[in-house]
């Protein structure tokens, strides 16, 4: 391994003692560090100690020349860290100084053996698929960032009424939702807001969508299993002008009836797993299933 890029968005209490860790294992490894210019000016405000981190290059933009690229934070992070690698085959760790942690599965007090591990090659990767956006007519803030690795969500904006949400599935009439919004979840992000909306869980190697309603007022609406290789196509509709539609953690404000179109996108993104942290471990431990808490 020659180039590793890393990447956060906040500093959390005590990261300063986990993010040296993590730069001075790497160093010992004679491995280049590439830190993003943001962050690392973000440690340089914070740090406590006197320790120099001029030594590393920064970037701004990913290339092919890294073979790895760190988050450190929580899920957030990690989706905030795919518009760095785009379709640039790059796989992905995430180190986790949050909470939940999905994506984010490795602990911080295990940073030493994690990079030992990666740096021995024992470790597998699991491929992810992403969501693509396109409007019509075109919207020109979604040009440039048109993907999610979660999920693609519209919702009403400035407004408590519902919105109407009408939806094709490959050209064909589904239904109109009446609601506050719609949900169209990867397997990666059905266990985050289309979860908490009552939508599925996905395990990530299933090639599917769930497309799942935010408070329906039809109350017969449920989510929907699809099939990953489906064209969905909405038309929303409500008392205001605009309303808003979100690619994980980006928000752009689009026209009524402005017509959306959502697909799979072209590439995927290769998260980094160990032995024993499978997605069905991660399930049992992060939403305790199995667990009693009356005893």
């Amino acid at each position: 391994m020659r180039k590793v890029g890393i990447y956060g968005q906040f500093y959390h209490a005590n990261s300063e003692l986990y993010i040296e860790e993590l730069l001075n294992v790497l160093d010992r490894k004679d491995v280049e560090v590439c830190i993003e210019k943001e962050f690392l000016q973000l440690i340089d405000e914070n740090k406590s100690i006197e320790k120099e981190f001029t030594q590393f290059s920064t970037f701004q933009e990913l290339d092919e020349s890294f073979d790895l690229f760190i988050s450190v934070g929580g899920d957030g992070t990690i989706l905030k860290s795919v518009n760095f690698i785009r379709d640039l085959d790059i796989p992905i760790v995430g180190i986790n100084t949050g909470r939940l942690g999905f994506l984010a599965t490795v602990n911080k007090e295990e940073i030493r053996s994690t990079i030992e591990r990666i740096l021995n090659n024992e470790y597998s990767i699991s491929e992810r698929s992403l969501l693509c956006i396109k409007t019509e007519p075109e919207e020109k803030d979604l040009c440039d960032n048109n993907f999610a690795l979660n999920e693609i969500a519209v919702s009403r904006k400035n407004t408590t009424s519902m919105i109407t949400i009408e939806t094709w599935l490959d050209d064909e009439y589904l239904t109109a939702y009446w609601a506050d919004g719609l949900i169209v979840s990867t397997p990666t992000g059905s266990t985050g807001y289309s979860l908490s909306c009552g939508g599925p869980v996905i395990t990530p190697s299933t090639k599917a969508l769930a497309i799942t309603p935010i408070a329906p007022h039809n109350l017969n609406a449920r989510p929907l299993i699809i099939k990953d290789n489906t064209k969905i196509v909405l038309k929303v509709s409500g008392r205001e002008d605009d309303y808003l539609v979100s690619m994980d953690s980006r928000i752009a404000s689009l026209k009524n009836n402005t017509t959306v179109i959502i697909e799979k996108a072209p590439f995927k993104i290769k998260m980094i797993e160990f032995t024993g942290d499978t997605f069905l471990r991660t399930l049992r431990k992060k939403l305790l299933w199995g667990e009693d808490r009356r005893n």
